[in-house]
């Protein structure tokens, strides 16, 4: 074997006496042991219990995932349904993608109703991760601070009523199925 096992006198104790002492306390063969199986079993052999529980891995070899589980009359599984991912299923993930399109080309349509100065402004103050200070903006613009926020009130009201009537269009069913001729 490549691995390297067994080359202090504890880990060669350890190797040789582990199953002996674990079937004569009874211990599962598979599996971790209990934390006083483990004192119990170092205290046997005179190593470490950190000593016992690296040993008892190494000696009990891959398990895999397929393998079933010993379980109560009428119930069967494998280990693998016990896992459990709280990541998101492609489905939703897709969803999301395509909500957070969809609200993107909304806004973008909805800054088309604004002017030059209101989309400016709306994006300097309302969408910037840092949002530009009104008296920066009155100066760019050479109108007052005052001038800057009531701009800024203004285009956000047109984009949220733009918005609005755009969602409103979404929810609608396509025309092709809200009413057919001799149906």
């Amino acid at each position: 074997s490549l691995v390297k096992m067994g080359t202090t006198a504890n880990q060669k104790r350890l190797f040789f006496n582990l199953r002996k002492a674990k079937s004569r306390i009874q211990a599962i063969d598979d599996g971790d042991l209990h934390p006083d199986q483990v004192k119990q079993i170092a205290t046997q052999l005179g190593v470490s219990e950190d000593e016992v529980i690296s040993m008892n891995r190494r000696l009990g070899g891959d398990a895999s995932l397929n393998a079933p589980i010993k379980a109560s009359e009428g119930e069967s599984g494998e280990w693998q349904d016990w896992l459990v991912d709280d990541s998101d299923n492609a489905e939703q993930v897709m969803i999301r993608q395509d909500e957070l399109e969809s609200r993107r080309e909304m806004l973008k349509d909805a800054l088309e109703v604004l002017n030059d100065r209101e989309k400016r402004v709306f994006l300097a103050r309302r969408l910037e991760e840092n949002p530009v200070t009104l008296e920066d903006l009155s100066q760019e613009f050479d109108i007052s601070r005052e001038r800057v926020r009531q701009i800024e009130v203004r285009a956000f009201e047109k984009v949220q009523k733009a918005m609005k009537a755009a969602a409103k269009e979404l929810a609608k069913p396509p025309r092709s199925l809200e009413h057919q001729p001799g149906a």
